[in-house]
Order: C-alpha cells, then sequence, then structure tokens
C-alpha cells in the first residue's frame, strides 16, 4: 500500500507559507492505519523495546497500537500541567515557534530499552527535548519513529546518534 496517497497536503496551515501533511485522512483509512502500525510494529519487534513513548497528541495515536503489538507499557509526552504527578521539563524550538514538554519523574525506569513516536519529524526540537527527558531518568533511546519525515527542515541533524525510522518522506 502506498500511504503516502492517503495524507492530505493543505497549503497556508497553520500559518501562512506553511504546507502542511495532514495524517487524519490517513487515519480514517482503514487499511492504511492498519499498514502504518504494522509497519512500526515489524520494524521494532526484535529490538527488545521495554516502553513506547508518544508525543502529544497525535504520537499517542500511533504509540499506542505499537506498544500494544510489542507487549510493551505507553508512556505519554505532554505538554505542561497535563500530568498530575511530579514531572520534569524540557523546552524546545518548533518550525513555527516553541513549547514545552513535560514527563512523570517515574514514568521511565533506568536501563529501559525506548522507542519514541510521533507523527512528524520537522526541525528534529521536540524529539530532541524528549529523548533529553527519557535520558535524564536513564532510560535508553533505541530508536525514534515517525509517520512523516520532513527532509528539507534536516530534523535528523539535531537527532545525531539516534536510530530514526519513518513511514513517509517529503523533500520539499
Amino acid at each position: 500500500m502506498n500511504l503516502a496517497t492517503t495524507v492530505r497536503s493543505v497549503p497556508n496551515f497553520p500559518v501562512e507559507g506553511i504546507l502542511f501533511y495532514d495524517i487524519t485522512t490517513l487515519l480514517k483509512n482503514p487499511a492504511a492505519l492498519k499498514e502504518s502500525i504494522d509497519q512500526l510494529s515489524r520494524f521494532y519487534q526484535d529490538k527488545a523495546i521495554d516502553v513506547v513513548v508518544g508525543i502529544e497528541s497525535r504520537g499517542f495515536i500511533f504509540g499506542m497500537p505499537l506498544a500494544y503489538q510489542l507487549g510493551t507499557g505507553f508512556v505519554p509526552i505532554r505538554k505542561p500541567g497535563k500530568l498530575p504527578a511530579e514531572t520534569i521539563s524540557a523546552s524546545y524550538d518548533l518550525e513555527y515557534g516553541s513549547n514545552t514538554l513535560e514527563l512523570h519523574v517515574d514514568a521511565i525506569e533506568k536501563g529501559q530499552r525506548v522507542v519514541v513516536v510521533d507523527d512528524l519529524l520537522a526541525t528534529g526540537g521536540t524529539a530532541s527535548a524528549t529523548c533529553s527527558l527519557i535520558e535524564k531518568l536513564g532510560g535508553d533511546v533505541v530508536g525514534l519513529a515517525f509517520v512523516i519525515e520532513l527532509n528539507f527542515l534536516n530534523g535528523r541533524d539535531k537527532l545525531k546518534g539516534y536510530d530514526i525510522f519513518s513511514l513517509l518522506q517529503y523533500d520539499d
């Protein structure tokens, strides 16, 4: 299945000059959704993953079924003020702004092998901040999984040394 045909391109969203790759059209397509999760599961099935971390909010969509398929736990990375217990936080820059992420201090145990899941790799700031939080708690980031990677924004540059897997890549 060609997953790229199930992704809608929306010009000038969320701001003028940005071409937004909308995965809601992939999500509503049962075959495309299944294929996405199957591809992620196949890639990580033999990598001895202990926990899947999903980045708010679209990382939850793909992270939960991946955790289920791999037989692991799932940990959410959230925006500030959304997690009820003690947290650590990291700030980062986006393609068109900045943000902060939080993680419960007891979410990752020392030595756990972690895969991070999100819908999009753009500039790499979100994923880099997530990795720093996981590593601060003693986790080992085994891989980063994305549905879409925007190669032209060079997100991999901020993620050198990490194993990156993306289902779709766009060059412009």
